[in-house]
Formats: structure tokens, C-alpha cells, sequence
């Protein structure tokens, strides 16, 4: 008596890898994405927490106020992290009273009023 699978049973499990995997198929195509959306929420956060510290040590010494700009030198590797949307573009528009994005050049775009910093393009700016 010989054991095995029929074609119909092999088949069906065939077919059913492919109903999994054409299921399965865009939530990998969409983790690029996300994943640049991540690094630069990231990139942000350290941002800002760079500018952050900068104010808390100028107002230790009696001058609160922001950083003019934003410079390598409030970094630990010396080096203003590069926005991951623009090929790690690490040019800083400084813009004071800044209140939207109007451009899309890339890296970062930072008030120096405020202390806020955005990606300088207009379609990353809800970060």
C-alpha cells in the first residue's frame, strides 16, 4: 500500500499559501514607509530634546532663551541628524516666528523664537 498526497490535496494547500501570502504582501510593502516615518519622529524627538537641554543650560546660567541655531556642536558624534525622507539632509532653515512649512527642500526648519523644529517640507510638517 503506497502513502503520499494526492495532486487535489496539493494543490489546495498551494492555493491556500497563496490566499495567505497575497494577504499577507502589503503589510511588508508598507513597512518601508513606516519605517522612515519612525526614524524621523525619532530624529525629531532628539531634535528637539537637543533644543530643549541647549535652553535649560543657557537659563541655568541666567539667559533663557533658545539656541540661535541649530548646531552640531548640541550633539554628542558632533553631527545634526540627517531627515530620512531627503537622503539624510542635515540643512537646518532657521526661520524666526515661523508658523508653517511652505517649502520642500528637506532637512530641518527651526524657530528660534519658539524652539520649534519641523522636516522642511510641507508634506511631513504634522510630525
Amino acid at each position: 500500500m503506497k502513502r503520499g498526497f494526492t495532486l487535489i490535496e496539493l494543490v489546495m494547500v498551494i492555493v491556500i499559501l497563496g490566499i495567505l501570502a497575497a494577504t499577507a504582501l502589503p503589510r511588508f510593502i508598507d513597512l518601508s514607509a513606516k519605517a522612515k516615518e519612525n526614524a524621523a519622529k525619532g530624529t525629531l524627538g532628539a531634535i528637539r530634546a537637543a533644543v530643549a537641554i541647549t535652553y535649560a543650560s543657557n537659563a541655568a546660567y541666567g539667559n533663557a532663551s533658545n539656541p540661535a541655531t541649530i548646531a552640531g556642536s548640541m550633539f554628542h558624534d558632533g553631527l545634526i541628524p540627517g531627515d530620512p525622507y531627503h537622503a539624510n539632509s542635515a540643512a537646518v532653515a532657521t526661520i524666526a516666528n515661523v508658523t508653517e512649512i511652505t517649502g520642500t527642500t528637506g532637512g530641518w526648519a527651526y524657530d528660534s523664537v519658539n524652539g520649534r523644529v519641523w522636516i522642511n517640507d510641507t508634506n511631513y510638517t504634522s510630525y
